[in-house]
């Protein structure tokens, strides 16, 4: 399962062994900073004298891979054949067909492609087959009081409770270890700033709504800048003799430095036409449109010219490899 990407920043982890007893002298504070929020009273009384602490997702937390800027990159195609199979591939075209009318009436209110918002369902949880079972005021509580990302569990434990102002039921707050839930696996935060009611029922029910699922991924998309009518990208192959040297990037990104530092520089269309690059399987698009070509597995194999929208997917993971994957699955869902 992938999820919404998370914030780098580590706080300093506490000194004092971690126990039952002092998750429960550290809710007091949270029940202090929620109220400051603007959290209700009832909510808070609801949830906080029923929280314990949750030893398993803070395990969880600490088994993550810590990320060596010099560690190896792997190839791309193996992550394309395991997340762009044959079965995902199905599922999106079943999906994409159950919800056409659907899908077609959110594109027009919002110019996200509908295959584009039944990728990223598809890559989140497998259409909704898998969004995980923990308490999320529970885990993201017990994140806080482990104290390594303090303030951005926190602040997801008190949009959680936000959400239960917002009228969201307490048994609906369950999802993955690390906070994110629902068929488009958001955070809390991401949830309060961007989920959508796409049935009419007057509630945002990302968890067994595939409406409200894919109005909320598609306004999620709007929210980052999505462009109407530009593709994400398309697979291109690059002559032998591209001098990648002259087009290497120059701009740093202040977020996820190196997913970004393997596209080259921006060049209209028609400039990379000129260099000799040739599209694989379609011709060009309006050629005044900005895009940088990555080659995911080096050169001599697959390569990509990326629009700005690609950069939108990667604003909902940063990763290439997620960003890619989502636009081929959305490719081949609606051949």
């Amino acid at each position: 399962m992938t999820t919404v990407a998370l914030p780098s920043c580590v706080q300093a982890q506490q000194s004092a062994p971690l126990s039952e007893a002092g998750f429960q002298a550290y809710l007091p504070q949270l029940a202090r900073e929620a109220a400051a929020a603007g959290v209700s009273r009832r909510a808070i009384d609801m949830v906080i004298p029923t929280l314990t602490y949750n030893a398993r997702v803070v395990e969880l937390d600490r088994q993550q891979p810590e990320t060596s800027p010099n560690a190896r990159i792997p190839a791309f195609e193996p992550y394309r054949l395991k997340h762009v199979d044959a079965s995902r591939i199905t599922r999106g075209r079943a999906a994409y067909q159950r919800q056409r009318p659907r899908l077609a009436s959110i594109e027009r209110e919002t110019g996200v492609p509908e295959s584009i918002m039944v990728a990223i369902w598809g890559h989140e949880t497998n259409y909704g087959r898998v969004m995980g079972n923990f308490d999320l005021p529970r885990a993201l509580a017990s994140l806080a009081y482990e104290g390594r990302r303090r303030s951005l569990f926190a602040g997801e434990f008190i949009a959680t409770l936000k959400m239960i102002d917002r009228g969201v039921p307490r048994e609906k707050l369950v999802g993955s270890w690390a906070g994110a839930f629902g068929g488009p696996q958001f955070l809390p935060s991401v949830y309060l700033r961007t989920a959508r009611d796409g049935d009419g029922d007057g509630m945002a029910d990302i968890w067994t709504s595939e409406p409200d699922t894919l109005a909320s991924i598609a306004n999620y998309f709007v929210d980052a800048g999505w462009r109407p009518g530009q593709p994400w990208g398309f697979a291109v192959s690059v002559p032998a003799g591209l001098n990648r040297a002259a087009i290497g990037g120059k701009v740093t990104s202040p977020r996820c430095p190196r997913v970004h530092e393997r596209h080259s520089q921006w060049k209209s269309l028609a400039e990379w036409r000129a260099m000799g690059i040739v599209p694989i399987g379609r011709s060009w698009p309006d050629e005044r449109i900005q895009a940088t070509l990555l080659e995911p597995d080096g050169p001599g194999k697959t390569a990509y010219l990326l629009t700005g929208n690609y950069r939108v997917i990667l604003d909902y993971n940063c990763s290439n490899f997620y960003a890619l994957s989502v636009g081929l699955l959305a490719d081949e869902v609606e051949r």
